[in-house]
């Protein structure tokens, strides 16, 4: 797209063909600081090249980790065992909430000074609770501007292993999942880590086991709301597995998936699939619950279609807990469906890249639709007819966030073409999606 201010797309009426995904966002930054952290060379495969990634990369590179691209997706790094060569520095890590998170934590381990900073919207994203777990342990960690949000700054401290450290689990998963890669590097006895509250997106913190565990660090889950850290038997707690393959982004399947559905399909997304252990592979049950023609198998998913005469989707009432990022899709797939669609539990979407709720609702209603939006949930119903669509000439705001984007180049398979304002958003995570979406859309 080369910086265009606006993408125009649609009218469009079919989409057909496959893709192949990119890398997981969230797999991808969590093997590359787990990679930092562990003895030896790791080698990823199908690693995501996109600006979060990037940031990560360049994260680790200022600390004296060696991280080396090479073609196809393919990165090698060299492990520090678990102490950073760089003790001082300053790091700016944009909008990429899976590096802030996992990154303060380690670097609280580390015994050193560091700055995180990012842009104006990672200052308004909380990092309270992270920061409140670590102090149980005797970090210092300091806000710069503004009480529990970015700017931080950590100083060296003695960490002070307790046997319990409570963290609240109903605001971010990031915040779990960054107690659970950061802890086994200073822990010499067990350490149970206790959630306060429901925790959310537990299919995130599946995925940071199952990686933990491939890199050598088995937690114990006795219950759902309790992890305990196993007590370190060396100064190198993860282990490199020598190379590991991430998986295709399953939140980006999503919105392929939808097109198979709306489009009629069938749409094959290749890169994930029943074997997946990513959460948002779910969003294939919420599409065949709205009337979609779903199969798949060990690595692929297709959608041909849908099962009602008329074409459309159904509508629906969702707990999106599971599925929180890939629920977005849902709510622009309503716009194709008979009866109003509600989607419930997503609180989180409040503190992502944008509060995800409210721009999700003022953008709908510029389609034309009926929404109404709730703490913690939106109910979105389609336009009555055609005629009560409506091609905004502003067009649709996407608010520095790659999903709006995403979502929304959904919306043009309605009656009227659309302009989605800064498309290049979508580099954050998928560089190239408008160009995959143009080959499977007519």
């Amino acid at each position: 797209m080369g910086g265009l201010p606006d993408v125009r797309v649609g009218p469009l009426k079919r989409a057909h063909g496959s893709i192949v995904l990119p890398g997981s966002k969230s797999i991808s930054n969590r093997v590359l600081l787990l990679a930092a952290l562990s003895s030896g060379t790791t080698t990823l495969k199908n690693l995501l090249d996109a600006d979060d990634t990037q940031v990560m990369r360049n994260a680790l590179c200022q600390l004296g980790l060696t991280v080396t691209d090479q073609l196809n997706q393919v990165c090698v790094v060299e492990g520090c065992g678990g102490k950073f060569p760089v003790q001082e520095a300053d790091l700016f890590l944009g909008n990429a909430g899976t590096a802030m998170r996992p990154l303060t934590a380690a670097l609280a381990m580390q015994g050193g000074n560091y700055r995180l900073s990012g842009v104006a919207r990672m200052h308004e994203r909380p990092i309270r609770d992270l920061v409140d777990g670590f102090r149980q342990v005797g970090a210092k960690i300091e806000y710069e501007l503004q009480e529990g949000y970015p700017p931080i700054k950590i100083l060296a401290a003695d960490i002070q292993i307790q046997n319990v450290v409570k963290v609240r689990g109903d605001v971010s998963s990031q915040f779990l999942t960054a107690l659970l890669m950061a802890l086994p590097l200073v822990a010499t006895d067990p350490i149970r880590i206790e959630v306060i509250g429901e925790s959310i997106s537990r299919p995130y913190i599946d995925i940071t086991l199952k990686l933990m565990a491939r890199f050598g660090v088995n937690v114990a889950c006795p219950d759902m709301q309790s992890f305990i850290i196993p007590a370190k038997t060396s100064d190198a707690v993860y282990k490199s597995p020598g190379q590991l393959s991430v998986e295709g982004d399953a939140s980006s399947a999503s919105y392929f998936l939808a097109l198979g559905a709306i489009g009629r399909g069938p749409v094959k997304v290749l890169g994930v699939g029943n074997d997946s252990i990513q959460g948002d592979v779910a969003f294939a049950d919420a599409l065949a619950l709205m009337g979609a023609n779903i199969s798949a198998g060990e690595d692929w998913i297709e959608v041909s279609g849908v099962k009602n005469a008329n074409g459309k989707l159904n509508g629906i009432t969702l707990d999106c807990t599971e599925i929180p990022d890939a629920a977005m899709t849902l709510a622009v797939a309503a716009l194709f469906a008979d009866g109003p669609t509600r989607l419930n539990n997503i609180a989180s979407w409040r503190v992502k890249e944008t509060d995800r709720i409210a721009a999700m609702a003022k953008e709908l209603k510029k389609v034309g639709a009926i929404v109404e939006e709730g703490a913690d949930y939106i109910v979105v119903q389609a336009p009555a007819s055609p005629n009560d669509w409506k091609s905004p000439s502003e067009g649709i705001d996407t608010y520095d966030d790659h999903r709006m984007a995403m979502c929304f180049s959904l919306a043009a398979f309605g009656p009227n073409a659309l302009k989605i304002n800064d498309p290049n958003c979508v580099a954050k995570t998928f560089p190239t999606y408008f160009t995959e979406f143009s080959k499977v859309v007519n």
